[in-house]
C-alpha cells in the first residue's frame, strides 16, 4: 500500500503547500486503534489435497481521520496502519485469508503489514476520496471478514446534494487483498471453475444511488463494469414497516450481469432475483429467504469481495453457481430480554439445489449449510466494549469432482477491541 500513499501525497501536494490550516483539520479529527484476534479452523471430512485450513492469527487496525480545512472546497486526509501476526500456521494448514503464504513453499509469513492514505475533498454535501478506499455497495463490498480488511485503490465520490438521494461514483483500478501486502489488478471470482479466475482487469468504474422513498421504503439502483470481463445491474428495495405488534422487513435484490468487452473471463449470463423476509417481535428475529439464478453462467462478483446476495453471512460457499435456487430460514435472538444485555444468538439453514456445473459432475447437483453464532459484547467494567464472536457452519454438497466435492466443518473465532485515541 504504500505506492498508493505516496499516490495519494501527490494528488494532494498543492492542498498541502497552502501554509494555513484551518482549526477543523485538527480539532475534527479522531483515531481509533482496533485490536482483533482471530481463529479459523476449517476440516475438510472427505479426501482432500489438503486436509484441513487452521490458523490463528492477531490483527491491528489503526484508522485516523482528520477533519476537513475550512473555505469552499475543504481538504482532510485519512491513515489507515494494519499489521498481522501470526500465532500458529503450518505450511499443511494455509489459506483461511487470515495470513500470507509462498505459493512455492506455501510457507506463511510471521507478519505482514500494510499502510494507506486518503486525500479527501468536501464541497456542500459532496465528498470525493481518493487513494485507499473501501466501498460497500451492492456491486463492491469490500471484505471485513478476516484478520484485517480488503481495500482498493481509487477515486469515489460520495454525494447527498438532494434531498433523501445519495449518490455514488466511483473508479478503481487495484485492488489489496484480505492476506496480501500489495495491490493487484482485478479479476473475478471463480470458486468451482465458473470463469477464467486468471482473466485481469485495471478498471472497475461504478455509479448509482439509494432513494429513500418513504421512512419505509428505500429503492436502490446500481451500473458496474470491469472492465473487458463484465457488467453489473443491481435494482433493489429496502421496506421496513409495523405489521401487527411486529416489524417485517423486506428486502429484494436483482443483479443482471452480462460480458463486457473482450470477455476475457469467458462467457457471463446470469440474472439473479432474491427477496429476503424478516419479521421481528421482540428479542425475537424469524427470516425466510428465496433466491434464483438464471442464464448460462454464474453470477460474477470482483474476486476478494463479498457478493452481497441474501446468503451474505454463510460462511463456506455464496450459493452461485448456474441455474441454482436456494431457500433459507434464520433466527436471530437477543439475550437482553433474558436478562443478558450483549449476548446475541442465530441459527441458519441454507438449501441449494438445481446446479449445472458440468465440468464437477454434471446437473441438478444440490448443496447446503448450516450456521451457528453466538456473539458477546461485554457491558462494563475494565473490559467494556471487548467484544467475542463464535461461528460454526456445517457445510455439504454432492459435487462429484474430487477438487470441489466438500464436506467441511467451519469454526471461527474472533476478540475484538476497539481503543478510541481521540
Amino acid at each position: 500500500m504504500l505506492k498508493t500513499s505516496q499516490w495519494a501525497l501527490s494528488a494532494c501536494a498543492c492542498v498541502l503547500s497552502v501554509p494555513a490550516i484551518a482549526d477543523g483539520f485538527i480539532n475534527d479529527s479522531h483515531a481509533d486503534l482496533t485490536l482483533r484476534n482471530y481463529y479459523f479452523d476449517r476440516n475438510y471430512v472427505n479426501a482432500t489435497p489438503q486436509a484441513a485450513a487452521r490458523e490463528w492469527a492477531q490483527g491491528f487496525i489503526l484508522n485516523v481521520r482528520s477533519g476537513f480545512t475550512e473555505g469552499p472546497i475543504g481538504f482532510g486526509l485519512d491513515a489507515q496502519g494494519l499489521l498481522g501476526m501470526r500465532l500458529d500456521s503450518s505450511p499443511a494448514r494455509t489459506g483461511t485469508g487470515l495470513l500470507p503464504y509462498d505459493p512455492a513453499t506455501r510457507e506463511p509469513a510471521n507478519e505482514y503489514s500494510k499502510l494507506g492514505l486518503t486525500a479527501k475533498f468536501r464541497a456542500s454535501q459532496s465528498q470525493l476520496q481518493v487513494g485507499t478506499i473501501s466501498t460497500f455497495l451492492p456491486i463492491a463490498f469490500a471484505s471485513p471478514t478476516r484478520l484485517l480488511p480488503q481495500t482498493f485503490r481509487g477515486a469515489y465520490l460520495k454525494s447527498q446534494e438532494f434531498e433523501n438521494l445519495t449518490l455514488h461514483v466511483g473508479w478503481l483500478d487495484r485492488i489489496n487483498l484480505r492476506d496480501s501486502t500489495n495491490y493487484q489488478k482485478m479479476s473475478v471470482g471463480s470458486p468451482n471453475r465458473r470463469f477464467n479466475g486468471a482473466a485481469e482487469s485495471d478498471r472497475f468504474t461504478f455509479v448509482g444511488g439509494d432513494y429513500a422513498w418513504s421512512p419505509q421504503l428505500t429503492l436502490k439502483y446500481y451500473h458496474a463494469e470491469l472492465a473487458e470481463l463484465y457488467r453489473k445491474d443491481y435494482l433493489g428495495f429496502v421496506d421496513n414497516r409495523a405489521v401487527g405488534p411486529g416489524s417485517l422487513k423486506s428486502d429484494f435484490r436483482l443483479f443482471i450481469s452480462g460480458e463486457d468487452g473482450a470477455a476475457k473471463a469467458g462467457p457471463v449470463d446470469n440474472r439473479n432475483a432474491a427477496l429476503m423476509l424478516t419479521y421481528t417481535l421482540g428479542a425475537h428475529k424469524l427470516g425466510a429467504g428465496y433466491m434464483q439464478l438464471t442464464g448460462k453462467t454464474a453470477m460474477p462478483y470482483l474476486f476478494g469481495t463479498e457478493p452481497l446476495v441474501i446468503t451474505e453471512g454463510t460462511l463456506s460457499s455464496e450459493f452461485l453457481n448456474p441455474k441454482e435456487r436456494s431457500w433459507q430460514v434464520r433466527y436471530d435472538y437477543n439475550f437482553t430480554a433474558l436478562g443478558l444485555p450483549g449476548l446475541n444468538g442465530m441459527l441458519r439453514y441454507v438449501s441449494g439445489s438445481n446446479i449445472e456445473l458440468p465440468t464437477l459432475g454434471g446437473s441438478d447437483l444440490t448443496e447446503s449449510e448450516k450456521d451457528l453464532e453466538v456473539s458477546y459484547a461485554v457491558q462494563s467494567g475494565p473490559l467494556k466494549d471487548v467484544s467475542l464472536r463464535v461461528r460454526n457452519a456445517w457445510y455439504r454438497n454432492d459435487f462429484t469432482a474430487q477438487a470441489s466435492h466438500r464436506d467441511d466443518n467451519e469454526l471461527r473465532i474472533n476478540i475484538d477491541y476497539t481503543w478510541k485515541l481521540w
